[in-house]
């Protein structure tokens, strides 16, 4: 099981569990903000409607509103299903997957109920381009062509190669999120007026850049109240390699956002350790890569000094 707290860097230093008994939240995005990084496109998503097998979608992202934008193959069962129907109704299920290998991976679920809806010919072009940003996949590359092929072209014969694929978008109706925050349901305008992490789309580059280049840098983030489970050096195993669970894997990156960074560690207690992830905020909000780095260097200094 892991537990999950937050260091109060700027008062003692000493980690607080956060749940439904803590006075004040931690620090950090909104639900909404939480649903809309989400949904923005980097995370797995599943098609799930009624009478339909689950679709898996190869690709998604959101438009400035927060609606889904749905890659999928042509042949989906969920396309047959809409075809010659104005909607349908769906759920598109998320599930976030931290980048760094680890146990107990999963970081946060959400699950957008509404309708589906075909993307009218033309907005297809704009649909695809908003799908390229963060998924540069070939299949697009046709669909975003001045004039995409249409599926079906008239006079017979094989379709076109970019009918092949489609866009579809989900009108949201409402959205559900659980993740270590807690659990929360929110309605379609609440969603909408958020906005997803600045850094949703490079996150993963960046924590998988700390934990393969400073991991041992990040046990110096945690005050001395929260030491990781052992500071000697791991034993090499009896071929001679060395150990994997060793201190070098004592804490690890967990998440990342604009309020601050979550870090996964073996906390000691009197009858052995205790996996928890550790929430250490950022003084304050950054909006951009020059305020990450400002905040970086922060903490990094106070753990180097």
């Amino acid at each position: 099981m892991v537990r999950r707290a937050e260091t109060d860097q700027q008062e003692t230093g000493v980690p607080r569990r956060t749940g439904a008994a803590d006075s004040e939240a931690p620090s950090g995005p909104t639900p909404a903000e939480r649903a809309r990084t989400l949904a923005y496109g980097m995370a797995d998503g599943v098609l799930v409607a009624p009478g339909v097998p689950y679709a898996p979608v190869p690709a998604h992202t959101t438009d400035l509103d927060g609606r889904p934008l749905l890659l999928l193959p042509a042949t989906s069962p969920i396309v047959a299903a809409l075809a010659g129907e104005p909607d349908l109704p769906a759920t598109l299920r998320i599930c976030d997957v931290a980048p760094v290998p680890l146990p107990d991976r999963v970081r946060g679920r959400a699950w957008l109920h509404g309708w589906l809806t075909e993307i009218p010919a033309a907005e297809l072009r704009a649909a695809a381009l908003r799908l390229s940003r963060p998924h540069p996949r070939p299949e697009l590359l046709d669909l975003a062509a001045p004039v995409p092929p249409q599926r079906g072209a008239a006079g017979g014969g094989e379709a076109d190669e970019g009918s092949e694929w489609t866009i579809l978008a989900l009108e949201v109706a409402q959205v559900e999120i659980q993740d270590a925050w807690g659990s929360a349901t929110l309605e379609p305008e609440e969603y909408a007026d958020a906005a997803p992490d600045p850094f949703v789309a490079i996150e993963a580059g960046m924590l998988t850049h700390l934990d393969s280049c400073h991991r041992a840098e990040l046990t110096g983030l945690l005050p001395e109240s929260v030491l990781p489970e052992s500071s000697e050096p791991a034993e090499p195993a009896e071929s001679g390699e060395a150990r994997e669970d060793g201190p070098r894997d004592a804490v690890r990156p967990l998440g990342l956002d604009r309020h601050g960074l979550w870090l996964r560690c073996r906390m000691p207690v009197t009858d052995g350790s205790v996996t928890c992830d550790l929430r250490l905020p950022f003084p304050e909000a950054v909006r951009d890569i020059h305020g990450l780095r400002r905040a970086y260097r922060t903490l990094f200094a106070r753990a180097n000094p």
